[in-house]
């Protein structure tokens, strides 16, 4: 119990140097120090930094895309509809983000660079996380929910507004005076991305 604790110290003390510092000013001293263990700990859970990073933004990513994959199951086994399993899974996706908003941040900012790791992520989990909502999409209009099939630019536009509150939340409070980290805010949010995804949907035109 005690090593488990000392490893999530030490996740939490990274994420917080690495939004601050950043990766390359952030030493495992730092870490160590702010983490209130031994550096030797740090070898032994991640091997050295790269180690670490690895597994923050890895660890990440695979929660995120599973909370979509578990709507796209559902959609593809007719459990619910195309249409509500595409809502959920972005509810899923934001609250994920909401609940985690230093290390959603720091990822977000960590993939804009342009590095191995980065490009690998690129080829496996962002792949992913776009083939289960074009995979929603397509369920809904081979259900005859969607008006029109939207194409690749209607998946860049969701990836940004997925994740534009927790990569700029400080350009939110300052400029907007919004609070991207309050639950209100995250319920005016869904609402008006349910709004624009429901432009496609024959059922929103409907009501």
């Amino acid at each position: 119990m005690a090593k488990k604790a000392s490893k999530e110290k030490v996740i939490k003390a990274a994420v917080e140097l690495f939004n601050v510092q950043g990766f390359s000013g952030t030493s495992v001293r730092d870490i160590a120090q702010k983490a209130e263990c031994n550096v030797a700990l740090i070898s032994y859970y991640f091997r050295n930094k790269q180690g670490l990073l690895e597994q923050l933004i890895t660890d990440f990513l695979e929660g995120y895309t599973a909370v979509i994959e578990v709507q796209v199951d559902k959609a593809l086994s007719e459990e619910d509809k195309a249409y509500d399993c595409l809502l959920q899974a972005i509810w899923n996706v934001l609250v994920y983000q909401q609940k985690r908003p230093h290390l959603a941040r720091f990822v977000h900012r960590e993939i804009t660079l342009d590095t191995t790791l980065v490009r690998e992520l690129m080829s496996t989990y962002l792949a992913k996380e776009k083939h289960l909502f074009s995979t929603l999409l397509k369920k809904g209009y081979s259900n005859g929910e969607v008006y029109d099939l939207p194409d690749e630019f209607f998946l860049i536009q969701l990836k940004g507004m997925l994740n534009m509150p927790f990569l700029h939340p400080q350009y939110i409070r300052e400029v907007y005076h919004l609070m991207p980290h309050d639950s209100t805010f995250l319920d005016k949010y869904f609402s008006q991305l349910a709004q624009w995804i429901g432009v496609h949907f024959k059922e929103k035109t409907v009501s």
